[in-house]
């Protein structure tokens, strides 16, 4: 590992891909995620990259889509509403079995909403904002160190399953400062791409990359395919950091820079003498299943804490299935909750739960 290096979160993000090998990158402008572009027009030149700032954000889903196809390793960014236009291409790419990276540097909405940080897109991520039956693989990363690691992370799962794979962070993340460790050199993913549109060079049958299916058993065949890897994904592909869950009274759950507001609730809580435990999904798909049911056998309640309406908290209730009860506390438009807002919740439950 080399030295720290004092670094924004979007540029961090450029930073890591360049490092895992992408050398093109399509976007458009719009906050809070725009100083990925302004790095990339900088940098991809230098290393004999293509930096596209294109016309729409439908334009570089499409772009991307073309980069991926011929198997190089390529990444594409924007922020909610622009990732809304992107959604029929990234079912186009999904269906076509396209590695490539996709960030979502998520502002408030709905709509237009403004520039401030919130977790509303989760719903759109990891259930599907295109058409079709289709999976992302989406990671959440929560400091901008984890952010570096789990960029590079997001190629390597491309590659190695020839799915998309989406950085999910929010406008905290994109615009805040922390110290790096960049690593001298990164694991790369060696990923075999004889199915790329590379050119034949007359010496091989022709490759086709496509997203059209006409005939019903075809496309059927081929959907069960795309299911049956996303069921090896969610068996391998998990990630999810578990704290101080043995013996909680209460276990809250959080992803991104809200988890690290629960660190401090937790340790305020400690100083009270109540039991609180943290359950971080770092992969919001595959989501942590299994975690959430096994600490459901010894606590007495869930508290989900989100940027947005209430989201996540439906993947956590179906995690617990019943087992225990699970409450929701989330704020929108770009207010943060406070660590007294919290843990005043928390002493709420507990009290409804007895103790």
């Amino acid at each position: 590992m080399g030295k720290k290096v004092l670094m924004k979160g979007n540029e961090v993000i450029a930073e890591a891909a360049i490092r895992a090998g992408c050398k093109h990158y399509f976007g458009y402008p719009i906050t809070p995620q725009s100083d990925i572009s302004h790095y990339m027009a900088k940098q991809l030149p230098l290393i004999g990259g293509a930096f596209v700032q294109a016309e729409s954000e439908i334009a570089a889903i499409n772009m991307l889509y073309g980069a991926a196809g011929a198997g190089a390793r390529a990444m594409t960014s924007s922020s909610s509403p622009g990732i809304s236009l992107k959604q029929e291409g990234i079912s186009y790419m999904s269906c076509a079995e396209l590695p490539a990276v996709v960030v979502n540097i998520v502002r408030c909405g709905p709509g237009l909403g403004g520039i401030l940080p919130a977790q509303g897109d989760y719903f759109q991520a990891v259930k599907g904002g295109g058409h079709g039956d289709y999976k992302m693989v989406v990671l959440a990363p929560a400091s901008l160190q984890e952010l570096y690691e789990l960029t590079v992370e997001a190629f390597n799962i491309a590659d190695k399953y020839r799915i998309l794979t989406m950085i999910m962070g929010d406008g905290n993340l994109g615009q805040m400062m922390e110290p790096i460790e960049f690593k001298d050199k990164e694991d790369i993913y060696e990923a075999n791409k004889s199915w790329a549109t590379t050119g034949t060079q007359m010496k091989r049958e022709h490759n086709t990359v496509t997203s059209i299916y006409i005939e019903a058993e075809v496309l059927e065949a081929h959907n069960n395919k795309l299911q049956s890897k996303y069921t090896e994904i969610a068996s391998k592909e998990v990630r999810v950091e578990e704290y101080n869950t043995e013996n909680a009274d209460i276990i809250v759950t959080a992803y991104g820079t809200v988890a690290r507001i629960l660190k401090n609730v937790i340790k305020n809580a400690a100083k009270e003498g109540i039991k609180v435990g943290l359950i971080r999904p770092i992969t919001l798909w595959p989501f942590p299943s299994e975690a959430f049911a096994r600490n459901a056998e010894h606590t007495k309640a869930f508290l989900s804490v989100e940027l947005s309406a209430g989201q996540m908290v439906e993947d956590v209730r179906l995690a617990v299935n019943g087992k225990k009860p699970v409450y929701f506390y989330g704020r929108t438009g770009g207010m943060i909750p406070t660590e007294n807002e919290i843990l005043k919740k928390i002493k709420d439950i507990l009290e409804k739960q007895g103790g």
